[in-house]
């Protein structure tokens, strides 16, 4: 009887002592993360994305043009992919076809993926962006479909690599600060170089996410800033300021992949610019910042992931009319000439003028530290008030999974110029936005915090 009793007693205790084993190595297995890269340099010379003033298509490379891809899984097997790209920006229609693919190969939801690009205005144009500033003829515009297509089954294969590669990992996070964007709305590009000091509001910091495996060795690191990459204009490939700085932190960390993502930078550009010898100071700079960065203390996150995602109905101003078309027609040349040709030709036609548009707003939790992505070029004034809600170690990204306009405030609206409404007519889109812009899209951030269980004081 006793040797029975002990023996229960010993089997009880080993059950225990497995179970708490089995609870200790789930705790221990921490983070795993997996990273990849693909160049998305053209083969070819193709007409070159950002700005109308071009009149020929690309002359050679600086650098290559670069996809990469940053798995997350936590310590419940929850995935996320961070992609980031040396383009201008990635239309819906095209990011949606690359999401669907990687929902159906990888089970990716949209919640788990956050599309950026880097707003260079050095790289390619794409299918159905921004058509209308570039005198394109047949064979160019097949050659955008071409590179399209491939582009779309690259990004797949991107993240089936990254997959591929997921081992246990460390991932920290923290700020770091330069200073050379410059608010472009509120201050004279032609005169920076006599003023003694800057106006208008700029986000000056520099998000950083370190990824090192077990034994210290860095696998990658992401990191962003708040500014337009048109340091050049010329007619060679590059990633811009933001292409210079991940060469460098790579060259400091061989073997690392150093991924660049955009804020809200609608607003902001790098002054002075126009040339190369600029564009490699700005990168240089911000490979310090981040290096800075990693050799301080920061917080290494819990493997604990939440994501979120919706797309909130933001609405258009009314139309003008044929009759202020003509008029605009009569009077003005270039993009703006075009996108009234284009309305009157969807009016007489009979086609649907959009009155609304479905923006896309996402919430990530890694750890304690809070990311949220925005669609389109908002300007830095939403990343501002965005960290007053939820503090400044907040990462705020803009040009995310869709960037089919810039997003301005209401102030800014009210303002006009080109981020309040011409922009939208390069856009193709039909009006400005309505004053409801901004309240709809800081209540859906607040709504997908809430859904992820984030707590944040009242913000009214």
């Amino acid at each position: 009887m006793k040797k029975n009793l002990v023996l229960i007693i010993f089997l009880s205790l080993t059950i225990v002592s497995c179970q708490n084993l089995s609870a200790q190595d789930k705790n221990q297995s921490g983070w795993k993360a997996g990273v990849a890269s693909v160049i998305i340099t053209p083969e070819k010379s193709m007409w070159m994305a950002g700005f109308a003033a071009r009149t020929r298509p690309s002359e050679g490379k600086l650098h290559e043009l670069w996809a990469k891809a940053l798995v997350f899984e936590d310590a419940a097997g929850k995935k996320a992919v961070l992609i980031t790209t040396d383009l201008s920006g990635i239309p819906k229609s095209i990011s949606e076809k690359i999401r669907n693919r990687l929902e159906k190969s990888f089970q990716l939801s949209r919640s788990q993926i956050i599309f950026n690009t880097s707003h260079t205005h050095s790289g390619p144009v794409l299918q159905d962006a921004l058509h209308a500033l570039y005198p394109l003829n047949a064979q160019q515009k097949e050659d955008i479909r071409v590179y399209t297509i491939k582009f779309e089954a690259q990004i797949e294969a991107l993240v089936k690599k990254a997959l591929n590669s997921m081992r246990p990992v460390n991932i920290s996070t923290q700020n770091g600060i330069t200073r050379f964007a410059v608010n472009r709305r509120n201050n004279i590009e032609n005169k920076i170089d006599a003023q003694t000091d800057l106006k208008g509001p700029s986000d000056y910091a520099v998000p950083v996410i370190r990824v090192s495996d077990k034994q210290g060795k860095v696998l990658a690191i992401a990191f962003g800033y708040a500014c337009h990459n048109t340091v050049l204009s010329g007619y060679e490939w590059s990633g811009d300021y933001a292409g210079y700085a991940q060469i460098q932190v790579e060259k400091v960390h061989p073997g690392a992949t150093a991924l660049f993502f955009q804020g809200c930078g609608g607003n902001q550009n790098a002054l002075p610019r126009k040339t190369v010898p600029l564009a490699k100071q700005y990168g240089q700079e911000l490979a310090l910042v981040v290096e800075a960065v990693l050799e301080g203390e920061m917080r290494e996150l819990e493997p604990r992931l939440k994501t979120a995602y919706s797309e909130v109905s933001i609405e258009f101003e009314n139309p003008p009319g044929k009759e202020e078309l003509n008029q605009m027609i009569s009077k003005e040349n270039g993009y703006i000439r075009n996108w009234a040709l284009e309305m009157i030709r969807k009016y007489e036609k009979g086609e649907r003028i959009l009155s609304n548009y479905p923006y896309p707003v996402q919430f990530w939790q890694l750890g304690n530290q809070s990311l949220v992505a925005l669609g389109g070029e908002p300007v830095v004034d939403y990343a501002i008030k965005l960290k007053k809600i939820f503090g400044p170690d907040l990462f705020v990204m803009g040009y995310s999974n869709d960037v089919m306009a810039y997003i301005p405030t209401v102030e800014i609206l009210r303002e006009g110029g080109y981020e309040g409404h011409t922009s939208q007519m390069a856009f193709g889109l039909p009006a400005k936005w309505k004053e409801s812009i901004e309240p709809l899209i800081m209540g859906e951030v607040l709504k997908l915090s809430k859904e992820i269980g984030i707590t944040v004081p009242d913000s009214k």
